[in-house]
């Protein structure tokens, strides 16, 4: 086994309402993930309760992929979203799907600023590091 590990910390997002509305959020993000080719094969989504001083929740959500998962977490008290798009190379190389889902991710809440960071993970069939 193999893959590309990809994670992205925004801040700054131009989008607060994306970050509070886990039905949107789930919505844009499956089509993200389908767009780039990538199979969902389940999901689940949490939005936290407001704070006691009345400041929306963010919310927790990942859909699982047929090539692994994609996680989104929100502070919308921060105007920002970190992101954690993992895809598995069985079988084919899947890391092109990543990027673009990330890329797609990304532009989606149009952050003032992003920290983008990739790990390949596992080993080749044959016993050699990915």
């Amino acid at each position: 086994m193999n893959g590309l590990h990809l994670t992205a910390d925004l801040s700054g997002c131009a989008r607060p309402a994306l970050l509070i509305d886990a039905s949107s959020l789930a919505r844009e993000t499956r089509a993200a993930a389908e767009s780039a080719g990538l199979a969902v094969v389940g999901e689940h989504w949490h939005r936290f309760p407001d704070s006691p001083a009345g400041e929306p929740g963010g919310i927790t959500g990942m859909l699982l992929l047929a090539e692994s998962h994609v996680a989104l977490h929100t502070w919308p008290e921060l105007a920002s979203v970190t992101l954690d798009v993992y895809v598995c190379n069985y079988g084919g190389d899947n890391s092109d799907k990543a990027r673009a889902l990330m890329a797609a991710l990304a532009a989606l809440f149009e952050p003032a600023s992003a920290h983008h960071n990739a790990l390949q993970r596992g080993v080749l069939r044959g016993g050699e590091p990915a």
